[in-house]
């Protein structure tokens, strides 16, 4: 897909890999509409990637918007918002995700609020933001919409319950979009494991040198998306690896 002045909006944009992908997305000429839910954060988030753009010279640009994309209230803000800002959004990246209560607790210690606060925010949230952006996708008949996934959709581990089920279930919703809504593309990709604030919540005690830099990540995110029409609708990539 082209990404010089196309409208692009990540979610979980204040930080990790939404941020890394907002700043290179930006540098390639993107009009970037970045999404978290803590204001100040985002602020410093959009000055670099402002910067950023600025110094690439390639007519990039980056909007910040303050909401939580688990509110349902917020969904419609956060889609007329975008669109005043940079106009038609052909690109989504749903990044944004929680991991729930920490340290993590198995299933069946799981407040049954706690998991419907996970599956907000990393399901049914980018199932609402895709329904708000998708449908004038389909009009266009272009567009992408990526899930930010991870190994625990697919591997069971202890503690991970409640993410690894989100994460399963919106494989899945990558999957049912894309047989429904082609040519549309939606896709689910794992970044693996990298260096960031929700890796190290999670897992403590885990060597960083053997994790993967959320830059490099992103990198490799640009160029699966300048590619996403060679990829087969509804597949999930992995993209790990230092």
């Amino acid at each position: 897909m082209e990404i010089r002045n196309t409208g692009v909006l990540v979610t979980g944009a204040s930080r990790g890999l939404g941020l890394e992908l907002s700043r290179a997305l930006a540098r390639e000429g993107a009009r970037v509409v970045m999404v978290a839910r803590n204001a100040r954060d985002l602020d410093d988030a959009v000055r670099v990637v402002k910067d950023d753009a600025a110094t690439a010279g390639r007519g990039g640009e980056a909007h910040g918007l303050a909401f939580d994309v688990g509110s349902k209230e917020a969904v419609h803000r956060i889609g007329g918002a975008a669109g005043a800002l940079v106009g038609d959004i052909d690109i989504v990246v749903h990044a944004a995700s929680t991991l729930g209560p920490l340290p993590m607790p198995l299933l069946l210690d799981t407040d049954c609020e706690d998991l419907e606060r996970v599956l907000a925010v990393n399901l049914v949230g980018p199932f609402r933001l895709t329904k708000v952006l998708a449908g004038p996708m389909v009009l266009r008949r272009r567009g992408l919409v990526v899930f930010v996934s991870s190994d625990a959709a697919i591997s069971a581990y202890a503690g991970w319950g409640s993410y690894g089920v989100s994460k399963a279930a919106q494989d899945h919703l990558a999957r049912s979009l894309a047989a429904e809504l082609d040519p549309v593309r939606f896709l689910a990709v794992d970044p693996g494991e990298m260096d960031t604030k929700m890796h190290a919540d999670a897992m403590p005690d885990a060597d960083r040198a053997t994790l993967a830099r959320p830059a490099d990540v992103a990198a490799r995110l640009v160029t699966l998306i300048r590619t996403a029409e060679s990829v087969p609708n509804g597949s999930r990539l992995v993209l790990g690896g230092s």
